[in-house]
C-alpha cells in the first residue's frame, strides 16, 4: 500500500536511497528535513510490512506547479509496477494540493525511467547540462494533471536573476528577448538596465527598480511599452524609514516620469485587469507585473514576474529568482500556473497596496517620432 511518510521510515529511505544511486544521495539530514519541515509531500510504498520504495514532492507555495523532487524504488522490489504506483500517488497529491503541473529531472542515461516517463504522459520541454555530480545532463519533464486546460503560451525564454535585487531588470530581459529573439541576455546587460532603473535605495540593501525606471530603460533599448500604476508619484517609499533616502528615491523617481512625459510612452493611472492582461497578451504584448512576493516566499519584499500565458484558470509566469534554499531549482520558476484569483491578490505589494505593470511590445515604426501621450487611462 502507498501512504505517507513517516520520520520512523528515515532508515528504510536512506538505505533505499544508498542502493538506488550512485551520486547525488540525500542524506538522513535531508530525508529528516523532507518530513518534518519543507512543503512537501513525501510517500512510501509498503508492503509485508517493510518499505520499497519513495517519491518526494515540493510544492511552491502561492502557484499551481509541483515538482517530483526525488523517486526510488529497492533493488528488490523493481519490476513490480511499484514506480508507477508511486508516480499515479504522486499525481494524485499534486492534484489534492491544488497544482497543476507537476515537473521532474531525470538523468539522460536513465533509459528506462524516462520510458515510463513519457508512457504516463510527460512531455520533454528542456534540460540541464552538467546537473549531477557525475555532470551527467539531467532532461526535463512535465505533465499536466488537468487535460481539459490548453493555455496560451508565448515563447518566453527564461532568465535567472544573478542578484537579490535584479528581479525587474531580469524580467524585463525575458520580455524583450521574447519580442526580439535576436537579443542577448547577459549579465552585463541585467546589469545595464538595473543601473539605468533603479531607485537608489530599498529596504535595508541596494535599490530596487520600480515601473517608471524599467520603462525608461526599455524604451531606450528600442521598445514600445504601456504604463500601468494606481497611484500617481513614487514607489516603494514606505520600504525605507530614512526620510533622506525617500527623499531621494522620490527626486530619482519625479526624473523618471519627467523623462517619460517627454517620449511616447503610455501612461495608464490605473489598475490593470485580468482581462486586459489577456488582451494585451493575444495582441503581442509581454505583461511584466509586480507582485509581493510574500505569498509566494513568506517574505514582504517588491519582486517582478513576466507573464508567459493563461488559460481559463490560471496565468502563467517566469520568476526569475531561484530559491535554493528551499529546494527549488529552476525547473519550479519557469511558466509557473497561478489561479488568477490569487493573481490578483498578489499583484500589489506594500500597505498602500501599489499596483504596477508594464506591457513591452516590438518599436512600432512611428514611435519615435510620435506624440507622447501621457493620459491617465
Amino acid at each position: 500500500m502507498i501512504r505517507n511518510a513517516r520520520v520512523q521510515d528515515l532508515s528504510a529511505l536512506v538505505e533505499i536511497e544508498n542502493l538506488a544511486f550512485d551520486v547525488d544521495r540525500f542524506s538522513r539530514r535531508s530525508f529528516r528535513y523532507l518530513l518534518t519541515k519543507a512543503n512537501s509531500v513525501n510517500l512510501v510504498y509498503e508492503d509485508a510490512g517493510r518499505v520499497w520504495g519513495y517519491v518526494m514532492l515540493l510544492f511552491n507555495t502561492g502557484t499551481s506547479v509541483a515538482r517530483m523532487y526525488s523517486l526510488a524504488v529497492h533493488p528488490g522490489g523493481r519490476g513490480k509496477g511499484i514506480g508507477k504506483l508511486l508516480i499515479e500517488a504522486a499525481e494524485e497529491s499534486t492534484l489534492a494540493q491544488d497544482a497543476i503541473s507537476l515537473r521532474l529531472e531525470v538523468r539522460r542515461d536513465n533509459a528506462k525511467a524516462i520510458a515510463l516517463y513519457q508512457k504516463m504522459g510527460y512531455r520533454l520541454f528542456g534540460s540541464y547540462p552538467d546537473y549531477y555530480e557525475d555532470h551527467m545532463e539531467a532532461l526535463r519533464f512535465e505533465k499536466r494533471l488537468v487535460p481539459s486546460l490548453k493555455p496560451e503560451l508565448a515563447r518566453v525564454p527564461y532568465y535567472q536573476q544573478t542578484l537579490d535585487f535584479t528581479c525587474g531588470p531580469s524580467a524585463l530581459l525575458m520580455a524583450m528577448k521574447a519580442l526580439r529573439p535576436e537579443l542577448k541576455m547577459t549579465r552585463k546587460l541585467e546589469l545595464r538596465l538595473w543601473r539605468e532603473s533603479t531607485t537608489i535605495f530599498m529596504t535595508s540593501g541596494h535599490g530596487g527598480c520600480g515601473p517608471y525606471g524599467l520603462a525608461l530603460a526599455a524604451y531606450n533599448l528600442g521598445f514600445d511599452v504601456d504604463v500601468y500604476v494606481n497611484e500617481r508619484g513614487g514607489f516603494f517609499l514606505d520600504s525605507v524609514r530614512s526620510e533622506e533616502k525617500k527623499e531621494v528615491m522620490r527626486l530619482v523617481q519625479d526624473d523618471f516620469i519627467a523623462q517619460l512625459k517627454k517620449l511616447p510612452v503610455k501612461m495608464r493611472y490605473r489598475t490593470l485587469k485580468s482581462e486586459e492582461l489577456q488582451e494585451n497578451f493575444e495582441q503581442g504584448g509581454i505583461p511584466i507585473v509586480l507582485i509581493s512576493s510574500y505569498r509566494i516566499y513568506k517574505e514582504k519584499f517588491p519582486h517582478w514576474v513576466v507573464m508567459t500565458g493563461y488559460d481559463q484558470k490560471y496565468f502563467y509566469v517566469h520568476d526569475p529568482f531561484v530559491d535554493y534554499e528551499t529546494g527549488k531549482a529552476v525547473i519550479d520558476c519557469i511558466n509557473m500556473p497561478i489561479l488568477k484569483k490569487d493573481f490578483e491578490r498578489m499583484a500589489k505589494y506594500g500597505k498602500a497596496g501599489q499596483k504596477a505593470a508594464l506591457i513591452m511590445r516590438r518599436r512600432a515604426a512611428s514611435s519615435d517620432s510620435g506624440s507622447p501621450n501621457n493620459k491617465g487611462g
